[in-house]
Parts: C-alpha cells; sequence; structure tokens
C-alpha cells in the first residue's frame, strides 16, 4: 500500500490559494509597470512639448499655438498626476497583495513538510518492515539448514 497523506484535500487548497493570490500580485505588478511606463511617457512629452514651446516663442508664433502648446502640456500635466495617484493606490494594493500572498505561502509551505515529513516516515518504516521480512526469511534459512 503507497502513502496516502490525510491532509490531501487540505494541501490541494492551499496550493490553489497560493497560486491565486501570486497570480493577483503579479497581475498588480504588470498594472504597476504599465503605469510607471505612461508616467516616463508623459514625463517626456512634459518635457517635449515644454522644449517645442521655449523654442516657438523665440520666433514669432500666434498667441493661440502658444495657448494650445500650453494647453496641451497642462493636459498631460494633470494625467501625471493622476498617474502618479493611481500608481500610489496600486503600490499599497500591491504590498496588500504581497501579504495575502506570503500568508499563502506559508500556510501551503507548513503542509507541504507535513507532508514530506510523514512521507519520510512511512517510508523509513516501509524499508524497515522489508529488512525485517528478509532478516525473517534468512534466519528461517539458517535455521532450516
Amino acid at each position: 500500500m503507497g502513502f496516502r497523506f490525510p491532509l490531501a484535500t487540505v494541501l490541494r487548497f492551499r496550493e490553489s490559494v497560493e497560486k491565486r493570490e501570486e497570480l493577483e500580485l503579479q497581475q498588480v505588478q504588470v498594472q504597476i509597470a504599465q503605469t510607471q511606463r505612461a508616467i516616463d511617457e508623459l514625463t517626456e512629452q512634459i518635457a517635449q512639448a515644454q522644449l517645442t514651446r521655449e523654442q516657438a516663442m523665440l520666433e514669432p508664433v500666434p498667441a493661440v499655438h502658444l495657448q494650445a502648446m500650453v494647453r496641451a502640456t497642462e493636459a498631460a500635466s494633470e494625467q501625471k498626476k493622476a498617474l502618479l495617484h493611481s500608481l500610489k493606490a496600486l503600490n499599497k494594493l500591491r504590498a496588500e497583495r504581497l501579504q495575502a500572498y506570503q500568508t499563502a505561502h506559508r500556510g501551503r509551505r507548513m503542509l507541504s513538510d507535513i507532508r514530506t515529513r510523514q512521507q519520510d516516515a512511512f517510508e523509513q518504516e516501509r524499508a524497515r518492515q522489508q529488512q525485517k521480512f528478509l532478516d525473517d526469511i534468512f534466519v528461517a534459512r539458517l535455521q532450516r539448514d
């Protein structure tokens, strides 16, 4: 008879919880990376717009064009502020998801360690029984001869 772990269903459940938490953490990390990339792009866009506006001010340009450049820069700045606020919320969510994942990981790890110890004990006992059986056969043959 093979090794049977009485808490196998609980272990499978803990493994699924851990996997789900890991996936949720990864999703949040992807969102953080995307938001950071968008912030970086907006920062570059704002810097380029300011440079373009400064160069345009050196030449005669209609005021409407300058106002449009200023409005575009302000809109990009507002969008960047919103993304920074979103990034802050995402970092908080990441910390929460990391905590949940670590808790799930510890719970699964504890059961995995218990299973490993029980399986090792089972295999040692099985090896002892096999050795005892072989010893009994050897003693029986010696007594017969």
